[in-house]
């Protein structure tokens, strides 16, 4: 996909610190929560990666998720929905240290 100034994207990046069981949560991420996000309406695309690391330092992060919509309404419009509040429900099972969400547009 081509993207102009007519047609921007939003992305929506979800940065999880290290978990208690790294083993857990890389098991019932693949198997059970990616699934469940690749239901999300109007979700375009999406990545993820446990090989997250720091230029410096200890990494802050275990895992990220990146997922893009045509815009940021979009994007509230499928975290609001049923598959939304499922995905967000199911993140206590499998990131015990938590996330942190943060979305903007790509240019």
């Amino acid at each position: 996909m081509i993207v102009t100034e007519r047609n921007p994207m939003h992305r929506l990046t979800v940065l999880y610190p290290p978990p208690a069981d790294e083993a857990h949560f890389r098991d019932y991420y693949v198997s059970t929560h990616l699934p469940l996000a690749a239901k999300l309406p109007g979700l375009l695309q999406s990545q993820y990666s446990f090989d997250v690391a720091s230029l410096g330092g200890q990494p802050r992060y275990f895992a990220v998720f990146h997922a893009d919509f045509e815009s940021a309404e979009a994007m509230v419009a499928a975290l609001g929905s049923e598959a939304g509040k499922a995905v967000a429900a199911d993140v206590p099972n499998y990131a015990t240290g938590g996330v942190e969400m943060i979305h903007y547009p790509l240019s």
